[in-house]
């Protein structure tokens, strides 16, 4: 038998024990009972504002590839989540403002798993009359 084995395989390395790095560890407040999960990967080029505000059934959990995410969650101030770092939101009445690119010269990509309530859409939007009623729980908005 050489060395890579009966099976013609190469041999199993240790690197599988370190290969995995925790980037998150979030505990949402609820889980849609029955929920499902969805990933999905968003794009955005140079300066797009992204997403208008809305909301999501379920937690969701992302990771920014490339780029850079203004994001901004009800009651949370804004601020910019690089390429590399993680973000996540409670889902629920919780309204999203921003997902939008950050950056004005590039491309933005990240990736999000949705935990979605079964019958509900994985994303609502929210109309102007509700940020109106509900705008006394948005954060300060930063000085230009």
């Amino acid at each position: 038998m050489d060395s890579v084995g009966e099976t013609g395989k190469q041999p199993r390395s240790e690197a599988w024990k370190t290969a995995a790095q925790m980037l998150q560890d979030a505990k949402p407040p609820f889980l849609p009972e029955g929920a499902s999960g969805m990933t999905i990967s968003v794009e955005w080029l140079p300066g797009d504002p992204g997403t208008p505000p809305h909301r999501h059934s379920g937690p969701a959990f992302g990771y920014v590839i490339e780029g850079a995410v203004r994001f901004e969650l009800e009651g949370e101030p804004e601020r910019v989540i690089k390429a590399g770092e993680t973000f996540w939101e409670p889902g629920g009445d919780v309204i999203h403002y921003q997902d939008g690119n950050a950056l004005t010269d590039s491309k933005t990509r990240f990736i999000v798993t949705m935990l979605c309530a079964p019958g509900q859409p994985m994303l609502t939007l929210v109309d102007e009359e509700e940020l109106a009623q509900r705008a006394h729980l948005r954060a300060p908005r930063p000085v230009d």
